[in-house]
């Protein structure tokens, strides 16, 4: 379960029962005569229908216990994974798909009279994407997947508290750079983790924008860089952000993009920010006034010169 304090929505991943719950047989018969009990095999078509709608029962009673014990109205939203932790009979390795994935609001949940709703079609009303076959533990993609305990993720240190007034951004170190930029977007609202140092291309912050529908995970790239940043760069963040399965790709740089990379971000989850777009933000949102001067003997990677 994630949870923001500076948000409305709350995530829940939540543990299912395995199709072993349902029960084998239907009844158990004692025959006098023989003095002995058969077991009557219960259908599988019925099994897995028990299946299907006990999945749907317990995501709707979770659903309705988180609304109901939230007394003060602070969760307005909820995105909802379910899933099971069970054996791929197919390869006998551990498996933890998702058969379950919505989000709802509280005023479409509270309004539901679940005393009276098929759980099944009621969880279709909610545009809930469900297993076409639980039973056989065909998975659905979730609506929302953010991992806060990420290997990668590092400690970030507050860089922002610790700027001198007018700080030229060109002479901190590449760490205190990432760091910065993390700063700067937890305090836009999001929900930041800077990630460990790695090569040029890599991933400098996952952020969780809990912003209902439009929010999601954000992945952010950050590049002090004299000359326009090539469109390799964009290309690279473009397949990242497909990779990580976040749903929206940032690109933040001292410098600035050429057109080829706004052709390329047309229409894409992408948002290229470069230097008057920083230091606004700074401004904005740190109370910081901060310039870009670049050294004489400034090099930009090679990947982008």
């Amino acid at each position: 379960m994630a949870y923001s304090a500076a948000s409305t929505q709350l995530v829940i991943e939540l543990e299912m029962p395995g199709f072993e719950v349902v029960p084998e047989f239907r009844e158990f018969k004692f025959v006098k005569s023989r003095g002995e009990t058969t077991k009557v095999p219960m259908p599988a078509t019925q099994r897995k229908a028990i299946y299907s709608s006990l999945l749907a029962q317990v995501a709707l009673r979770t659903l309705h216990r988180v609304f109901e014990a939230d007394h003060h109205s602070i969760v307005q939203s909820v995105v909802l994974n379910g899933h099971v932790e069970t054996v791929d009979p197919r390869t006998g390795q551990r498996i933890h798909p998702c058969l379950i994935t919505l989000r709802t609001t509280r005023d479409v949940f509270v309004n539901l009279n679940l005393r009276g709703v098929d759980p099944a079609a009621c969880l279709k009303g909610l545009n809930a994407s469900i297993s076409r076959s639980p039973a056989e533990l065909a998975p659905v993609k979730p609506v929302l997947e953010f991992n806060m305990v990420d290997p990668r993720f590092v400690q970030e240190s507050d860089v922002l508290s610790k700027l001198d007034s007018r700080p030229n951004l060109m002479e901190l170190t590449p760490s205190e750079f990432e760091s910065l930029i993390t700063n700067l977007f937890e305090k836009m609202g999001l929900e930041t983790r800077l990630t460990q140092a790695s090569r040029d291309g890599g991933v400098d912050c996952v952020a969780y924008d809990a912003r209902p529908i439009l929010g999601g995970k954000v992945v952010i790239q950050a590049k002090r860089y004299k000359n326009t940043v090539g469109v390799s760069a964009v290309r690279d963040l473009f397949g990242t952000m497909q990779n990580e399965g976040a749903t929206k790709g940032i690109l933040v740089t001292t410098s600035g993009y050429g057109a080829a990379s706004f052709a390329f971000a047309a229409g894409k989850p992408l948002e290229l920010l470069d230097e008057a777009n920083l230091l606004f933000l700074l401004q904005e949102h740190a109370g910081i006034e901060a310039k870009i001067e670049p050294p004489d003997d400034w090099v930009d990677p090679e990947a982008d010169r």
